[in-house]
């Protein structure tokens, strides 16, 4: 088991990226704690976990607001007396996202605020727990686009994968002696319902698949594997990386200086 005796918090928990990594956490030994807005969803992902045999506890916070963030980290050393590992992936793509001309300012504001700022409070509590643990890794879930442009025209959600990348680089530096270590997770096109709900037409869906290699989209599944990498020892000389989980997207398009 590779994250026995690990406590993990894992935002965004009740689908997609989130939930699958949450399972398979889980299922290598961490006691997980699941962090979302959708009580529901949350809920049946731990009821998924409880029924494999394995640990886990939900709580609810919007990582949008500092104090639910301050809350749910309190939560994980509460409940399990430590934390070790932080995936920061709630995240947001909001339907009214376009070009800059089009995008309104509240849907700016809010994909801002869940996806930057969500990260920002993950880190700003986490850390601390983490130092308190003796260690740990942080992975962030930024996006391809953070690296090249979307195809489908997203402003705010591309902005706001941006500067997740460059948060986790400054982060990185500054907790590498601390046997703290900050990654950021960089999935390309996947088939989950926050994209699909998004690519919501046959046409932008095509449009998306064309610039992938593989052709094809990726899985939740698929991601949640390269996260474990990152939360695992197994990833113990790695941090401030742009860990690119994309299908072959950049190797096509970008080419070295």
């Amino acid at each position: 088991m590779r994250l026995k005796n690990k406590v993990a918090l894992i935002t965004g928990s009740s689908s997609g990226i989130g939930r699958a990594t949450a399972i398979l956490f889980a299922k290598e030994g961490a006691k997980v704690v699941l962090v979302d807005v959708n009580d529901e969803g949350g809920r049946e992902t731990l009821a998924m976990i409880e029924e494999a045999g394995n640990e886990a506890s939900y709580i609810h916070a919007d990582v949008s607001k500092a104090v639910d963030c301050e809350q749910m980290i309190a939560f994980a050393e509460k409940t399990y007396g430590k934390l070790n590992v932080l995936f920061n992936n709630a995240g947001i793509m909001h339907s009214d996202d376009g070009n800059a001309m089009s995008t309104d300012e509240k849907v700016w504001d809010l994909t801002m605020n869940i996806n930057v700022k969500g990260v920002f409070f993950g880190c700003k509590y986490g850390i601390p727990a983490l130092q308190r643990a003796g260690g740990g890794s942080i992975i962030n879930t930024a996006s391809f686009v953070a690296l090249l442009g979307a195809a489908t025209p997203q402003i705010a959600y591309t902005a706001s994968k941006g500067a997740v990348l460059s948060m986790t680089r400054e982060l990185a530096v500054i907790h590498a002696r601390e046997n703290i270590r900050v990654n950021a997770l960089c999935p390309g096109p996947l088939r989950t319902k926050l994209l699909m709900d998004f690519l919501n037409t046959e046409e932008k869906k095509q449009r998306r698949l064309v610039h992938v290699p593989m052709g094809r989209f990726g899985e939740a599944e698929e991601m949640a594997k390269a996260v474990l990498y990152l939360a695992s020892d197994d990833s113990s000389y790695t941090t401030g990386t742009e860990f690119l989980v994309d299908g072959g997207i950049r190797a096509a398009y970008v080419t070295p200086e």
